[in-house]
């Protein structure tokens, strides 16, 4: 049996062309970029051919670009570096349904004296533009709110959230890691101080991501060593990683363009069998703005967990939230502060699309689909 895999906004596959640009750095290409002989100048060309890579899809100068180990540490260096500009300051806003890697380092911060400001969201998971302006002041270290959610694919309007920012002199973050690769980000067209991003969602490896920070951004080791990435991130870099995310990036640019238009198509046949199939489902954000390939839907009287077991030993793998939450029994704290009822609260599914995904997968899946339904109901009534 061919497994089928749903769960693309967890992780996605290497791509060929990314195990390809990767192999030669586990072979010949092998050098530390730090060494002065050939062999290690091969492998700094190799890194900054690759920070060329990444930031062509940001539209950004290859000088603001910083690598890092993912997603997590690249958020890590934004809030700290932000922070420790600013002592003065000791105002953050953010969200409530921001990844773990925000919301913990903010937790962090509060216990050293930090206030932070959390906004809510509406049922759709949008968010209040005024309500946001509203609570900057002049002691705001920061803004960091996600462009786009990673259970539910919500988009926030960063353009807009930025020039808030931008005319009260606040620094703004924002986590990237879901959206680039399936939607277009210009830096040149946004007032963002930061974003961060990880390799391993666009069809790249595990272990390396990258923070942009604009010129006039502080940006501040979180750990302490030697003089990479110019005294900014310490410690030998990840070769084959590091050319596999400018790899991954350059893929990603290419096909940029029919992404959306193949992916959104897959996602609207899953949503209308879905709402024909289960007219009490609910479809959480479906009323806003969202990424062509996240679908995130919530059966009455189900358990998350019953689905996603069932569905992976029929070959089909998804998730019910956030992969770094799958070990946690609790409700998704994203679709919480949504407001979804009791009734559906405990029956998620995330199903989320990759440009590899076909038709023909996605019929196998909505064929199976009702009987698993029906069996979870049974056994959430006993």
């Amino acid at each position: 049996m061919k497994r089928i895999y749903f769960d693309n906004n967890a992780t996605t596959p290497v791509s060929p062309e990314v195990k390809a640009a990767m192999l030669p750095c586990l072979e010949e290409r092998f050098g530390n970029p730090s060494s002065a002989h050939r062999i290690g100048e091969a492998a700094a060309l190799a890194v900054e051919r690759a920070r060329e890579q990444v930031a062509l899809l940001f539209n950004a100068h290859p000088s603001r670009i910083c690598f890092t180990s993912g997603g997590t540490e690249a958020n890590n260096m934004a809030i700290f570096s932000a922070a420790g500009a600013n002592p003065d300051k000791k105002h953050i806003v953010t969200s409530r349904v921001e990844h773990p890697s925000v919301l913990e380092p903010l937790n962090h911060l509060a216990g050293y004296g930090y206030e932070i400001e959390v906004l809510e969201v509406d049922p759709n998971g949008a968010l209040d533009l005024d309500r946001l302006r509203s609570t900057l002041r002049e002691d705001t270290a920061l803004v960091t709110l996600m462009a786009a959610n990673n259970e539910t694919g919500v988009i926030w309007p960063i353009g807009e959230i930025g020039e808030i920012c931008k005319e009260k002199g606040v620094l703004f973050h924002s986590d990237v890691v879901q959206m680039l690769g399936k939607s277009p980000i210009d830096v040149q067209e946004l007032a963002v101080d930061y974003l961060s991003m990880a390799g391993h969602k666009l069809h790249g490896p595990k272990g390396v991501g990258a923070l942009f920070t604009s010129r006039t951004a502080p940006l501040r080791p979180v750990i302490f060593g030697a003089g990479q990435e110019k005294g900014k991130r310490p410690g030998t870099e990840n070769v084959p990683g590091i050319v596999g995310l400018g790899k991954a990036c350059e893929t990603a640019g290419a096909k940029l363009a029919e992404y959306s238009v193949n992916i959104l198509a897959l996602r609207d046949r899953i949503e209308n069998s879905i709402s024909s199939n289960f007219p009490d489902a609910i479809i959480n954000g479906a009323g806003e703005p969202r990424l062509a390939n996240t679908i995130n839907v919530c059966f009455e009287h189900c358990s998350s967990a019953g689905l996603i077991q069932e569905l992976d030993e029929r070959g089909i793998a998804v998730s019910g939230h956030s992969a770094c939450h799958s070990g946690d029994l609790n409700p998704s704290h994203v679709l919480t502060a949504m407001r979804v009822p009791e009734t559906h609260l405990h029956g998620a599914l995330r199903i989320s699309l990759s440009r590899i995904n076909t038709a023909e997968e996605v019929d196998r899946f909505l064929e199976i689909l009702p009987d698993i339904v029906e069996k979870s109901r049974r056994g959430f009534a006993d």
